[in-house]
């Protein structure tokens, strides 16, 4: 393209050179664009006057200095005014006699984008024969003549005017193409309509914006041209847009369901209205990104309002778990011992629940931990037995699996809970079992089976019941129930069956990896940082149970103090502490003196402390147990 381009200019170049008059256009900033070969000729002008980008002020000044306008006293005032003349940039023509006798007929032009093109005449043969005519006539009055050069003169005059008209008229058709051709180009309707409602301009685009209606309307109503449904929210608008008030609002293009902002901006003559311009363009995605910003909005705000009370209630579990432990050491009867246990799995369900709320504001990862099994069934029996009918009986064992197993119990239990309502659900007023079944797999799996004595999987329901949305409950499902047990089993990195019991109910088997829990926390001097005494005893004392000894510090300074004490095997401090220092800053003192350290908190996982201190130590959640601490920092 560039060697293409390059051989139109030398061909241009010699085209110009051809011709047998003068020829150079200056740009707006009045430098040298092109000239042809007789430019130079004709002036003597020397090669720098004649290369692109040379200035007009230059060869003014040139021009001068060798009397071109005959004697100057002030060279740069003379050359000031012509620059000045010629920055107007208006057509001019005029006959210029040389110092040489020669005498130059100049025709200028202006240029649309600025500056101007000048064309250079030799007339002088034309004044000789003018002269010679005048001389030698005897016959024709003086007055004749003259008035035959006058009007010779504005012949030339009016020829070069034409010529200006005739640019500025091709300039003119060529820039109100060029218009159109843009504005039909863009995602947006424009036009204009008169008094009577009537569009006068149109870039063709309505049909582009608003779908169903037509693309030709210059000569139709804006009624007949949208339909009256679009008309109606629009008419109120134009009225007040006719009386001089311009306005910018939003509509719904029923036929379409397109959201569509609309611009209207009077046109005035002499202080009175004669029309209205329209701008109407396509909001639809901007729209629903408003729509999805206001939701996601409002559930941050919800989260907001929530998670100062999550953190009061995480503190108060904390409370209550330290109390129940308390409990579990006394010898109490065999109801208050149930009542205690009730307790403790009601206040652990506590905790889930907080993690549920901090979901709020983002997704739960699984935190998987030392868990006994059998415990584990037990406390789900407790929490779903309570939701069963007096007909429905639920039944739980455990063969094998010993040990305690590395797994999340509070998403486990979420779905096993899930999986008993179901259950219950499928049995109804009929009287009915549920038996929750764990046992180990070849050392790889932990399968845990839940079945009823219900009507069972339908046909469908076997092949799409783990779907999002499924559901054969009608509007009393949600059809979300089995789908989230399955992200859980899937996340953990196991999967879910459904299948049919032995006596023809309905049967989900989860099997989930069958790993070990890390080695628990050897017994240690722990340097325990809570500015909240009740709370601050309730850790300390599920330490102690735990075969801990605990140093106690109230607070930031405090802890500072005792850092520096010989054996201490873990810092476990709360992130917020009353004070403008927080538990980062003893953690960071502590890992300089290279001591463990974990963190403990009821903030949200999205809260920035909480993030910050998560990309540096082990952080735990409130309430938290000491097989949880154990887990967590191995």
């Amino acid at each position: 393209m560039s060697d293409r381009r390059a051989i139109t200019a030398r061909l241009t170049q010699a085209g110009l050179n051809l011709i047998g008059q003068a020829l150079s256009i200056y740009d707006a900033d009045l430098r040298l664009a092109v000239s042809n070969r007789m430019y130079a000729t004709m002036f003597d002008l020397p090669d720098r006057l004649t290369k692109p980008g040379a200035t007009f002020a230059d060869t003014i000044r040139f021009l001068t200095e060798r009397g071109e306008y005959g004697p100057i006293d002030d060279v740069e005032a003379s050359v000031a005014e012509r620059v000045a003349q010629a920055r107007t940039f208006e057509p001019h023509y005029l006959e210029r006699t040389r110092p040489t006798g020669q005498v130059i007929a100049v025709e200028g032009s202006p240029l649309p984008q600025g500056g101007w093109v000048t064309v250079y005449t030799d007339i002088t043969a034309i004044k000789a024969q003018e002269r010679l005519l005048r001389a030698r006539s005897e016959t024709l009055s003086e007055q004749l003549l003259a008035r035959a050069e006058e009007l010779s003169l504005a012949n030339r005059e009016l020829a070069a005017s034409n010529a200006a008209l005739d640019q500025a008229r091709r300039d003119a058709t060529d820039m109100a193409a060029r218009i159109r051709l843009t504005t039909e180009m863009l995602p947006a309707h424009i036009a204009r309509l008169d008094r009577d409602r009537r569009y006068t301009f149109s870039n063709r685009r309505l049909a582009a914006v608003m779908p169903g209606t037509a693309a030709d309307i210059v000569g139709r109503t804006m009624e007949d041209a949208l339909g009256s449904q679009t008309y109606a929210q629009t008419s109120p608008h134009l009225t007040r847009a006719l009386e001089g008030e311009a306005s910018v609002f939003e509509i719904t293009h029923e036929p379409s369901s397109r959201r569509i902002r609309v611009s209207f901006t009077p046109e005035r003559e002499g202080g009175e209205v004669i029309g209205v311009y329209a701008l109407s363009v396509d909001i639809t995605e901007e729209a629903q990104a408003r729509a999805a910003l206001a939701q996601s909005a409002g559930r941050q705000v919800a989260a907001q309002l929530t998670s100062g009370m999550a953190h009061d209630f995480a503190n108060l579990l904390t409370v209550i778990l330290g109390l129940k432990d308390k409990l579990t050491h006394m010898d109490l009867p065999g109801p208050a011992r149930e009542a205690v246990d009730a307790i403790g799995v009601a206040a652990t369900r506590g905790g889930a629940l907080i993690d549920q709320i901090a979901s709020l504001s983002g997704p739960r990862d699984l935190r998987p931990r030392a868990t006994d099994l059998r415990a584990f069934l037990s406390e789900v029996a407790v929490l779903g037995g309570a939701s069963l009918s007096e007909g429905v009986t639920l039944h739980w064992q455990v063969e094998g699996l010993d040990a305690p197993v590395l797994l999340d119990p509070d998403a486990l239990r979420d779905a096993a809970l899930n999986l008993i309502l179901n259950a219950r659900d499928a049995i109804g007023a009929a009287q009915g079992t549920i038996t929750l079944t764990a046992r180990p797999v070849r050392d790889t799996w932990i399968e845990i089976e839940v079945a009823d004595t219900g009507p069972g999987f339908s046909p469908q329901a076997l092949k799409q019941g783990l779907e999002p949305f499924f559901t054969e409950k009608g509007e009393d499902g949600t059809g979300l129930g089995l789908s989230m047990v399955y992200d859980v089993v899937k996340l953990a990195g196991g999967r879910t069956r459904l299948g049919v019991a032995p006596g023809g109910g309905a049967l989900v088997t989860l099997r989930l990896p069958l790993r070990q829990p890390p080695p628990g926390l050897k017994p240690t001097m722990v340097l325990l940082v809570e500015d909240a005494p009740h709370i601050r005893e309730a850790v300390r004392d599920r330490l102690v149970a735990a075969g801990h000894s605990v140093l106690e510090a109230g607070g930031v300074a405090e802890a500072y103090d005792l850092l520096d004490i010989d054996g201490i095997g873990l810092v476990l401090s709360d992130i917020m502490l009353k004070t403008h220092q927080n538990g980062l800053d003893i953690a960071r003192h502590a890992s300089d003196r290279a001591l463990p350290v974990a963190l403990m908190t009821s903030l949200q996982p999205d809260a920035p402390l909480y993030r910050e201190a998560a990309a540096q130590w082990p952080v735990l959640r409130k309430p938290f147990s000491v097989e949880k601490l154990s887990a967590v920092l191995a």
